[in-house]
């Protein structure tokens, strides 16, 4: 039992054109099966009313032909029978009087019929039986001298039924033959509209990291397939920003953490090379502090980097307000920095009711704003930077703005990169993790972050949260 459920389905072995082949093989088989019954039995119910019509009109000229003899003995009245062209296979006509007794009967084996299809029959209610291949009517007749009559025929439609024989043949032999080109036409129609499809296979089995600047080309590019080939495409222009991100952030990553190391290793060598004095060790080992330092914020920037672009990481979202969030952390930054100037505005036209609450992660934005602020205090000559809220009427824009060195139309599409810095911000201590830290903790928040700046002028960065 275990090795037959082991076994997988037949259905998950097939390949779409194997697939695609029979469903649309059975659909058309079912379609034509449905058609070639419909017509064999369409046929069939025409052959038995036409064979009952010829059985009714038998019956009413032999009982008229039996009413108007009246003397001629029935010798005479069956050669008259015989010679009709219209007789039919193994006919029998009866006729019965008003008591259901047998009055002529033109064979030799009438077919008994009950008194009460009898007397159905004299009120008016013809019938119609089937016993084996005898087709049976009954009908009524009033005579000359108004007595009801019933005239009871029956027959075989020997004809009829070989016709309909032969059109059973000829529709199964056609729907057989039918099927073989449905399934043939079907293999032909499926590999033709697979062929596309097996060549994006083939496209996509030569892309490789190598390569992965090569983009699939559609043969058709307004259908399914075309919109499934741009999709692939653009995901590998994601991809390949990725990959370029990563080989950009370890080199970085690289090079942010050998700088200091190099250093470090540079001071104390020359510390070895001769004697100094207890004052030029302990600067040495200040220097190598200040280094280990740097290292430390490098590390720890990546390590919340990581964390926070981890598919893992779970936020801890509840009620904040964004006001007390901003006061707090200008605090904190007043307290590490005393020489900053932070001033916290609101806008004019804002009721002063109005509340700035957003759900969020309290760590996670507080680190965020004092990136910003920080970044905007350090690279500004006054140390100023200017913070101000303003609510709609379902997001909170806060602005952050500085008269600091800016940033040039060339640096400012890259400056959410990991590591990246702009010429203008070399000069200032740091590793170009900040913003790209505070860009990810604001996408978290179903938020947004642009920057507006001029070289020299000053700049300005926008953040909004959904309330």
């Amino acid at each position: 039992m275990k090795r037959i459920l082991d076994v997988p389905h037949w259905n998950e072995n097939m390949n779409i054109r194997l697939r695609l082949t029979l469903l649309f093989a059975v659909l058309v088989a079912s379609i034509m099966l449905a058609f070639s019954l419909s017509v064999y039995y369409l046929y069939n119910q025409f052959r038995e009313q036409e064979f009952n019509k010829r059985l009714r009109d038998k019956a009413l000229t032999t009982v008229r032909l039996f009413e108007d003899v009246g003397g001629i003995t029935e010798e005479l009245l069956h050669d008259i029978e015989r010679n009709d062209l219209t007789t039919m296979y193994k006919e029998e006509v009866t006729v019965y009087d008003s008591n259901n007794k047998v009055v002529y009967d033109s064979g030799k084996e009438p077919y008994i019929i009950t008194p009460q299809l009898l007397a159905q029959a004299r009120e008016g209610i013809d019938f119609s039986l089937r016993d084996g291949d005898k087709e049976i009517i009954g009908v009524r007749y009033v005579d000359k001298r108004k007595q009801v009559l019933v005239v009871v025929a029956y027959a075989i439609d020997v004809y009829g039924f070989s016709k309909l024989e032969r059109l059973r043949n000829i529709l199964i032999t056609g729907w057989a033959v039918s099927l073989l080109l449905v399934i043939l036409a079907g293999w032909l129609f499926a590999s033709d509209a697979l062929r596309p499809v097996s060549d994006i296979i083939e496209q996509v089995k030569n892309i490789s990291a190598r390569n992965i600047h090569e983009r699939l080309k559609a043969r058709r590019h307004k259908d399914e397939l075309g919109q499934l080939v741009a999709t692939f495409n653009d995901l590998l222009s994601r991809l390949e920003e990725a990959f370029s991100s990563q080989r950009n952030f370890v080199s970085h990553a690289s090079h942010e953490l050998r700088t200091p190391l190099t250093i470090m290793m540079g001071q104390l060598e020359v510390a070895l090379l001769q004697k100094r004095t207890v004052e030029d060790y302990q600067q040495t080992i200040k220097d190598a502090i200040e280094e280990v330092k740097k290292m430390r914020d490098l590390i720890n920037g990546l390590l919340e980097l990581a964390r926070i672009n981890n598919d893992i990481f779970q936020l801890h979202f509840r009620p904040l307000n964004i006001d007390d969030l901003l006061w707090q952390v200008r605090e904190s930054l007043l307290i590490q920095f005393p020489d900053y100037n932070i001033q916290i505005e609101f806008d004019e036209s804002q009721e002063e009711e109005t509340e700035f609450k957003i759900k969020g992660d309290k760590s996670l934005l507080q680190m965020a704003f004092q990136n910003i602020m920080e970044n905007a205090c350090k690279y500004s000559e006054d140390q100023r930077v200017n913070v101000s809220l303003l609510a709609h009427s379902d997001t909170i824009r806060i602005s952050f703005t500085d008269r600091g060195i800016g940033i040039s139309e060339e640096d400012l599409p890259h400056i959410f990169e990991p590591f990246y810095r702009g010429d203008s911000s070399k000069s200032r201590k740091g590793h170009g993790i900040g913003l790209a830290l505070t860009q990810r903790i604001i996408q978290l928040h179903n938020g947004s972050i642009r920057a507006f700046s001029q070289l020299g002028k000053g700049t300005r960065f926008v953040i909004s949260l959904p309330l």
